[in-house]
């Protein structure tokens, strides 16, 4: 069941270590750590992504910044309750983690594999400049009965295929994880900065079952 449960959450992401290891929780004694991977994306930007780390994976007092890495997990959420309300937290989950000289720019640095269900009403919209979007929110199932939910972004097509999507219906996904900054309003006057993550969709599927 488990492995099966893996499956239908894949991630690899190639980077650069670019911060410190801070801790997130503990499990029965295992020690949960939070560090930021810094990964090129193919328009020269860079995603910076979450990942969350076991202590028997890495030693996690040690520095690494700087080192470039291949790590390989699921891309998961959780509930964080914060301002009097819920907020939906993403990181990689790493269940490998392998230290590299250098990426070569042949490879795909950024992939994800998602298997699960529509569960909140897709979100059609244009731009200002006519781009086409849809927002989809997909649940994940992870073994004993839990869930990842996880937000997707499809353009042009993929938008307008992903509109006509229902809440239940099973998903196939393909993409990779991006990260995105905005303002938050705090209050009248104050902004702050956030970052939101997300999966941008480069291909998608219902399968059969559902036709």
């Amino acid at each position: 069941m488990t492995d099966k449960v893996i499956e239908n959450n894949q991630v690899t992401v190639m980077g650069e270590i670019v911060s410190d290891f801070s801790f997130s929780h503990e499990i029965f004694g295992e020690g949960f750590y939070m560090v930021d991977i810094r990964v090129a994306r193919l328009s020269e930007s860079m995603d910076t992504i979450p990942v969350m780390v076991s202590e028997r994976l890495i030693d996690v007092t040690e520095d690494y910044k700087g080192y470039m890495v291949v790590i390989s997990g699921q891309f998961r959420s959780y509930n964080r309750h914060e301002e009097r309300k819920n907020k939906l937290v993403l990181s990689v989950f790493a269940r490998e983690i392998e230290f590299v000289d250098e990426i070569s720019d042949s490879v795909k640095t950024n992939q994800i594999f998602l298997d699960g269900y529509i569960c909140k009403e897709p979100v059609y919209r244009k731009t200002p400049l006519g781009r086409e979007i849809a927002d989809l929110l997909l649940a994940v199932n992870r073994p004993y009965g839990k869930s990842d939910y996880i937000p997707c972004i499809c353009w042009g097509r993929n938008a307008r295929y992903a509109s006509g999507f229902e809440v239940g219906e099973r998903c196939l996904v393909w993409g990779r994880i991006q990260s995105r900054e905005y303002m938050k309003k705090i209050s009248e006057e104050d902004l702050e900065k956030r970052i939101a993550y997300e999966v941008s969709v480069s291909k998608l599927e219902l399968p059969e079952e559902n036709i």
